[in-house]
């Protein structure tokens, strides 16, 4: 899929530290990049207080599929999409972009779970965040 199959972006500049000694960004900051856009799109428009809300989402799967590496200097367009929404979780798509690429650098899937902060019990997906996600559903 292209850019255009995936409703929100964010500009993720890379930085010194995202390359290891082979000279491209390490395998593990794909997975903090899928983080960085998930939970920035919760939080600027779902409203989701990772401070102090009672209702947090854990990540209870994740998978990621590397098509090409990604170096520093640059930017990524992390792009995210909602690829379904059940009552209690939400599984997101992903797919990491270099400047100027209309080609996938990596693609994945994000599960979160909503549960409450407290015990840890699942629990419907929150209203307002519902409604973000809708909004970015593929």
């Amino acid at each position: 899929m292209d850019r255009s199959a995936y409703p929100h972006h964010l500009a993720i500049t890379l930085r010194w530290k995202d390359n290891d000694v082979y000279g491209h960004v390490n395998n593990v900051e794909y997975y903090s990049f899928f983080d960085t856009v998930i939970n920035d799109f919760l939080i600027r428009f779902g409203g989701l207080d990772i401070h102090g809300g009672d209702v947090i989402g854990l990540c209870v799967d994740s998978q990621c599929t590397f098509k090409q590496s990604l170096e520093f200097p640059g930017v990524v367009d992390a792009a995210l999409r909602c690829g379904q929404l059940g009552n209690s979780s939400v599984r997101y798509e992903i797919a990491l972009f270099r400047e100027g690429s209309d080609e996938p650098a990596a693609t994945g899937r994000f599960v979160h779970v909503f549960v409450t902060r407290a015990d840890r019990r699942p629990v419907p997906v929150p209203d307002h965040i519902r409604e973000a996600l809708e909004g970015i559903t593929g």
